[in-house]
């Protein structure tokens, strides 16, 4: 390998760490400032706090309703990857394996809300969702978020797919296998890594989607990122250590999940397609 080593490479490199690192050191600075906040007794003028305390913590747990709160996010949030698994994986098997006129403008389709803010298809969407009575129900929470999720498994799915040989598929129905038995036995231990991938993906995104979700969720149907909203911009005063430890609680429930997800991602897998095409 020969490295670039010219005055202006190394300028390049030195700008390209230094933003690097500008963005990181304010990243964990705002997070110190959360994390030392929702401790803090009392912090105003002062490096640090003038004493620590975990009542904060209990504060929001009983005034924002957080047990209430994180079911319904656990709810919404497995309801959406169950369906988006189920429709994802299936629509993701019939676009890797059939070709048909049109597909390329169904798959442009399915990609659009993955490519445009999710607020410009949200408020149409939160309008229809209003005219059926889905609107302010768990049912209606869950609709608006598999909107970007099942196109999303959809996406990650269609290479893993495409780098199992169909002849694997077709020696197991020479012996006999239905539609059932191949999924279960052949294609499944195969797309597991693929499925775990994307489900996960879909979890951390599920808990972090807040605009679609802001928009159609009712008093009962709130997820923890917009009850999170609500604590911060509702009328009334409420201790910003309570509204800080609210927001610590959302920081490390998304982090568990993302770093579980990342256990079972490979994005070499996610963005490549097998070297070798199946024969036709």
């Amino acid at each position: 390998m020969i490295r670039d080593t010219t005055l202006g490479a190394k300028l390049w490199a030195a700008a390209v760490w230094a933003t690097v690192g500008f963005f990181v050191v304010n990243l964990l600075a705002m997070i110190a400032t959360v994390v030392t906040s929702s401790f803090a007794t009392r912090w105003l003028g002062t490096w640090l706090p003038a004493g620590w305390t975990t009542r904060w913590y209990s504060s929001a747990w009983s005034e924002f309703q957080l047990w209430d709160v994180l079911m319904v996010t656990f709810q919404v949030i497995g309801a959406v990857v169950f369906i988006s698994g189920v429709l994802g994986v299936t629509a993701a098997y019939a676009l890797a394996r059939r070709d048909f006129p049109g597909k390329k403008l169904l798959v442009l389709l399915f990609l659009l809300p993955l490519m445009i803010p999710s607020m410009t298809f949200g408020i149409p969407l939160a309008t229809v969702l209003y005219q059926t009575g889905l609107a302010g129900t768990f049912w209606g929470v869950v609709a608006a978020n598999l909107v970007p999720t099942v196109p999303f498994v959809i996406l990650v799915m269609i290479p893993f797919i495409e780098q199992i040989d169909p002849k694997i598929e077709a020696a197991a129905r020479v012996f006999g296998a239905n539609t059932f038995k191949l999924f279960v036995h052949v294609l499944l231990p195969l797309l597991m890594p693929g499925i775990l991938a994307a489900l996960l993906l879909v979890l951390v995104r599920t808990i972090a989607m807040f605009e679609l979700t802001f928009l159609v969720a009712g008093p009962t149907s709130q997820t923890l990122v917009v009850a999170l909203y609500y604590a911060v911009f509702a009328a009334g005063v409420r201790a910003v250590q309570s509204i800080d430890a609210m927001a610590v609680i959302y920081m490390v429930t998304t982090l568990v999940w993302l770093i579980i997800a990342l256990r079972f991602v490979n994005p070499t897998q996610i963005v490549t397609r097998a070297k070798q095409q199946p024969a036709h």
